[in-house]
């Protein structure tokens, strides 16, 4: 099973959003939803703190900041 990881922070609309699109793509795909808050680390916070949200899937990343569904679903179907 695939994992989407999902970089967000605390009181963060477009990570909000991604979240909720990435839950939508659940419909169509199987995969593990593993969200990390990067203010949890200093060196997450200085890798990903102008880009969030952050998608990885299985450790690749496919997309920051606007998460488009048909790229995160055409991702999916690229790995599986």
């Amino acid at each position: 099973m695939q994992t989407i990881t999902l970089y967000t922070r605390k009181r963060c609309p477009l990570c909000d959003k991604a979240k909720n699109t990435i839950l939508e793509l659940q419909e169509d795909w199987k995969f593990r939803l593993e969200e990390i808050d990067i203010d949890s680390s200093d060196e997450l916070t200085e890798l990903y703190g102008l880009m969030i949200p952050v998608v990885h899937i299985d450790g690749e990343e496919v997309g920051f900041g606007f998460v488009d569904k048909i790229d995160i679903s055409n991702r999916l179907q690229e790995k599986n």
